[in-house]
């Protein structure tokens, strides 16, 4: 039985758990992780960020040798046909690689790795009563990273044939002629993108008067307008009462949000992206006595604690943005706070990334955020058509947002839309974290021509004074 003791059991091996169990490693624990899969990586390598970024990665391509564009810049090309299939196969053989990846270093920190469905027992107890490692585990401590999955509608039923989630989204075998994409965050939009550019016409349906929730309301309405013209179609303000599906497609009923006569929508495809819920079910928390939230996430102190001593949560089953570099933040803090060490996740600090055409990145507070607050700021705004790197890469949508505190100057908020903007957002990350005014920023020399001369120019505009416009 001492081979089934460990210091640390970690149930789930997504961005969370896996890292949290290498940190652990790291740090002289003895480790095992149990994930359900056969691969490791959880939702994020599997069938969310890292599958679907290489879709969007091989669509930009398609779309852009298809266009004729290439021709401005005397690269002239024969026909352009799409072979789904091999897309569909570089997206796995990326999967793989990466999974592959995780098991190696699982395997240099000398963590025990368990397959199976867990169910904890008690403070120190795990039992895997369902996959190859069956069996009753012990440990001086049990993190719980067990991610989410995707929400449905009210009597929506996701067969990931017709009625797909991401995850089907991410494996149709045929471009389909029309998708209907339900709800008009993140996943949606980025998924909705992949299909229009292989050829689907797709129509996204909202339930708000805008796209991307939360999300400063100037990006929003900017991306929607580039959207537009890439051939995405929007029904915003609109309720989805019933989606029904047969052999040949689905027939969605909808209303104006705030009633009105019913519609049809006729479809091959409808993808609901309607957000996703913490995967808690058969860890057997209620029996346990483990303290859930009103919106049913799993309740932890400042130390990633739960309500019984030594079980502890991160990631998406908890508070806070479902995004795996939380998860990954929450997982190091949690380790190094269990072995005695000082950690800390600074929450305002997570950036949100939509990797559309142009990208979206945003970080800290919105306009709204800070008006609702009645923090008076300065804002500074740089188009990226007076950036000259984005000129000669034909990049020009879209801007940099910078918000600083009208007294003080320290930067509130950044938002960018535009080429490579999940890349520009963490100079502003680490000026953030280390309490920068825009005036630091604005003096700091960036290099020329580069993007993030436009994050330079929109730091300099919080003060009226931007030098190419």
């Amino acid at each position: 039985m001492q081979e089934n003791r460990f210091d640390l059991i970690v149930i789930g091996a997504g961005p969370g758990g896996y890292v949290g169990a290498i940190r652990a490693a790291q740090l002289g624990m003895k480790v095992a992780c149990i994930e359900k899969r056969p691969t490791l990586g959880g939702t994020c390598l599997n069938v969310g960020c890292i599958p679907s970024k290489a879709l969007l990665n091989a669509s930009e391509h398609f779309a852009s040798a298809g266009s004729g564009s290439l021709g401005k810049i005397g690269v002239t090309l024969g026909s352009v046909s799409l072979d789904l299939q091999q897309m569909m196969k570089s997206k796995s053989d990326i999967v793989e690689t990466l999974t592959g990846g995780i098991d190696f270093l699982f395997k240099k920190n000398k963590i025990t790795r368990l397959e199976g469905s867990a169910t904890i027992t008690g403070a120190g107890s795990v039992t895997i009563s369902e996959g190859k490692d069956k069996g009753d585990y012990k440990a001086a401590k049990i993190l719980i990273a067990t991610g989410s999955h995707p929400s449905s509608l009210p009597g929506v039923t996701i067969d990931e044939k017709r009625i797909v989630s991401s995850t089907g989204a991410l494996g149709l075998e045929a471009v389909p002629d029309k998708l209907v994409v339900i709800g008009a965050g993140y996943i949606g939009l980025e998924l909705g993108t992949v299909w229009a550019r292989l050829g689907a016409e797709v129509e996204v349906v909202e339930y708000l008067p805008r796209i991307l929730p939360g999300m400063d309301s100037e990006i929003a309405t900017k991306f929607i307008s580039i959207a537009k013209k890439q051939g995405l179609k929007f029904r915003l303000s609109t309720a989805v009462k019933s989606i029904s599906a047969d052999k040949n497609g689905v027939s969605l009923t909808v209303t104006p949000a705030d009633g009105g006569d019913e519609t049809t929508i006729d479809a091959d495809i409808a993808l609901v992206s309607v957000g996703r819920h913490p995967a808690t079910d058969g860890l057997g928390l209620e029996k346990i006595g483990v303290t859930i939230t009103p919106r049913g996430r799993i309740a932890v102190d400042a130390r990633f604690e739960t309500s019984i001593e030594d079980i502890y949560a991160i990631g998406d089953v908890i508070d806070g943005p479902m995004l795996a570099h939380k998860a990954e933040e929450d997982a190091v803090a949690a380790v190094e706070m269990m072995a005695g060490k000082s950690g800390h996740v600074d929450y305002d600090l997570v950036p949100g990334i939509v990797y559309t055409a142009p990208e979206i990145a945003t970080l800290g507070k919105s306009e709204e955020a800070l008006s609702d607050v009645g923090i008076d700021y300065a804002k500074g705004v740089f188009p990226f058509s007076a950036n000259s790197r984005a000129r000669a890469q034909g990049h020009t949508d879209g801007f940099v947002k910078i918000l600083a505190c009208a007294k003080t100057d320290k930067v509130l908020g950044v938002h960018i839309i535009g080429h490579e903007a999940g890349t520009l957002i963490h100079e502003c990350a680490t000026a953030m974290a280390f309490g920068a005014s825009s005036e630091d920023i604005a003096r700091t020399c960036h290099g020329h021509p580069t993007l993030n001369e436009a994050v330079k120019e929109a730091a300099l505009a919080v003060d009226g004074r931007a030098i190419h416009i």
